[in-house]
């Protein structure tokens, strides 16, 4: 059976994209350090879960991202919370012009223009 290993992503400066998944997710590089044109990064306390891998990118950053990364909160204190703690570390609110009218999900934009949602998980 497979499982989900890393999810992959472009990043225009792979040490500042490492900088803010890192803290983000509490992730660690995987080798230990970053290089300055492909890193993967993992839960620091070792715990299974899929990596980061983040690879220098010249392509531009998609306005409607095929993929992308969904952050889970238990509830939606916790995803105001994670989302302005978020936006302290760099990334930014996206005006998402799909937002149905009572959404589960807040689109942000990490340092490097990559999109990912916090999804409030307790939403009916």
């Amino acid at each position: 059976m497979l499982t989900l290993g890393t999810i992959v992503m472009g990043a225009a400066d792979v040490r500042r994209a490492a900088e803010f998944w890192s803290r983000a997710l509490g992730y660690v590089p995987r080798d230990g350090e970053v290089d300055e044109d492909w890193t993967v990064l993992v839960p620091a306390d070792g715990a299974g879960g899929p990596g980061i891998a983040l690879g220098l990118s010249v392509s531009p950053v998609q306005e409607r991202p095929r993929v992308h990364v969904d952050l889970y909160a238990a509830d939606a204190a916790e995803q105001a919370a994670e989302v302005e703690r978020l936006v302290a570390l760099g990334a930014r609110r996206v005006d998402w012009d799909s937002y149905p009218p009572d959404p589960d999900f807040v689109v942000l934009a990490d340092p490097d223009g990559n999109r990912f949602c916090v999804i409030d998980t307790e939403h009916g």
